[in-house]
């Protein structure tokens, strides 16, 4: 897998649109009316475990309102870069700018310095679920349909079980495949994923 990931061409640009929600439908709303600058409050603060989305969401937010002012897992910053994520929220609140963050946990849960920790509840927050097996199946498959090409549900159960799940990583897994089926002119099977995948299988 190490091979096939090093092919692997880069993911397109994190978006909004991109995003797949599944149980975060109501969090990606609330966002969109952020940007549009529906909710008067200028900072905002994601949590959620590791591969759930929030450096996704900070890109496309970030790529949305260039100038706006970003720390991602900001749960193990030292000393000085807290320093500056502080003073940071505070230029922003006070130019009525805007400031988001992502971490591991809620504000009350992060082991930061009493005054910036603080000022993380302070904003928006909003927790980000990851999303069940369902709806990672089901994010593989819309991929691979967009592609060009029907990917048989049990490739992509299997998938879940055996490589990383990060979907980006899954993702492009699902673009790796399709295109070593073209250039070999072989139908996508599991055989084929597995293949490309002998230290999965």
């Amino acid at each position: 897998m190490q091979q096939l990931l090093l092919d692997i061409r880069p993911a397109a640009r994190p978006t909004l649109d991109n995003f797949i929600p599944g149980p975060n439908r109501e969090l990606l709303d609330h966002l969109r009316k952020w940007l549009e600058g529906e909710t008067a409050e200028t900072a905002l603060y994601i949590w959620g475990p590791p591969g759930s989305g929030k450096t996704h969401l900070l890109d496309a937010l970030a790529a949305e309102a260039p100038g706006i002012a970003v720390f991602d897992d900001i749960g193990p910053l030292d000393e000085a870069a807290q320093i500056a994520a502080f003073d940071a929220y505070n230029r922003a609140r006070a130019a009525g700018q805007r400031f988001v963050a992502a971490g591991e946990n809620a504000p009350a849960g992060l082991k930061l310095r009493e005054d910036l920790r603080t000022r993380l509840g302070w904003g928006l927050v909003y927790r980000l679920h990851p999303l069940s097996d369902a709806d990672m199946q089901a994010a593989l498959v819309k991929h691979a349909l967009d592609l060009g090409f029907d990917l048989d549900p049990a490739i992509a159960a299997w998938l879940l079980t055996r490589a990383s799940r990060n979907l980006g990583q899954l993702l492009q897994i699902v673009e790796a495949l399709d295109r070593y089926s073209l250039e070999h002119k072989r139908r996508i099977t599991l055989p084929l994923l597995k293949e490309i995948l002998p230290q999965a299988a």
